[in-house]
């Protein structure tokens, strides 16, 4: 049972005890199933952790998904690498060089890189005529994004205090700016409008590009909406999008459904339906016992993900 206290192997579904998911009784029969298979061995356990630091909102979410999978069947953890996907790569250290160059000289009109099919010229255009602020908060992107290629440079949060599982308060923000406050208060001042699910909303532009994400689905549509927000455009023609904020405009929504739906119908033994997929049931193999749990801890996950309401008030 789960008694008064959420396993840790779901952090990345629900904030600390939670009160919507203690009761949850399809989750808590997977507790159960944990239950009767114990003790793990450290492959399961490693599957687990795998499944445990799955995000719906990373840009190749329906892979790693799979790669759980071939895990899941095959009985042990694949080979890890710390490398980011190369297109991703690429869009962000171009991201970086424009951003950048613009910093150092503002007057700048075009380079010979694109971030996301988008020019360099485009994006300078969204920024606008330079000002001291500008330039500021454009230094902001670039360390945001510098951190994301080299994890030595730490990049210092605007405005969000909040730890990676949501916890308040874990990592206080604004301290490292008390020389530049003035550009840090208009900043935070500073809203963007859009939506959530079709609801009016807003964000703060100092929010905004502390919760840019570099393995986001969205990374280049996020840029472009702080980018316009620094150039004045604050009424964003798309809504912003990160962690499970508008995680239903994601383009792997589809084919993330289709993987839950399969992971079911496996630990169902229920394998005729017409959504699934072939290939994925057969690199499940055989049902037993650890499978089937594991495979119903991965299609909760990306339910759960896929349904999640964003509450993190980011104006």
């Amino acid at each position: 049972m789960m008694g008064t206290n959420l396993r840790d192997c779901w952090q990345n579904c629900f904030a600390p005890n939670d009160e919507k998911v203690l009761g949850d009784k399809e989750l808590q029969a997977i507790d159960k199933m944990e239950d009767s298979i114990a003790p793990l061995d450290d492959q399961t356990k490693a599957i687990r952790q795998l499944i445990t630091r799955f995000e719906a909102c990373y840009h190749e979410a329906d892979k790693e998904a799979e790669r759980i999978i071939r895990a899941t069947g095959r009985g042990r953890c694949p080979k890890e690498s710390n490398a980011r996907p190369p297109k991703r790569k690429k869009e962000l250290q171009n991201a970086n060089s424009i951003l950048s160059r613009w910093c150092k000289n503002p007057t700048i009109k075009s380079m010979n890189l694109d971030v996301g099919d988008i020019s360099a010229g485009k994006l300078f255009s969204f920024i606008g005529k330079q000002s001291p602020l500008k330039v500021w908060q454009v230094e902001r992107v670039v360390d945001r994004i510098t951190e994301a290629l080299e994890p030595s440079k730490r990049y210092h949060r605007l405005a969000l205090d909040l730890g990676d599982y949501g916890e308040p308060g874990a990592k206080p923000a604004g301290q490292y700016y008390k020389n530049d406050i003035t550009f840090l208060e208009q900043t935070k001042k500073t809203i963007i409008h859009d939506t959530v699910d079709g609801n009016k909303s807003k964000v703060s532009l100092a929010m905004a590009i502390d919760m840019l994400m570099p393995c986001h689905w969205d990374f280049v549509g996020s840029l472009v909406i702080i980018l316009k927000a620094i150039g004045g455009d604050l009424h964003s023609d798309k809504p912003y999008a990160c962690c499970a904020r508008n995680i239903k405009l994601s383009p792997l929504c589809g084919r993330l459904k289709i993987i839950s739906n399969t992971l079911r119908a496996f630990c169902k033994d229920k394998k005729t339906a017409k959504t699934l997929d072939r290939e994925i049931l057969a690199s499940l193999g055989e049902v037993t016992p650890v499978k089937r749990w594991l495979a119903a801890s991965l299609d909760k996950t990306i339910r759960l993900h896929l349904t999640m309401l964003f509450e993190i008030d980011l104006s």
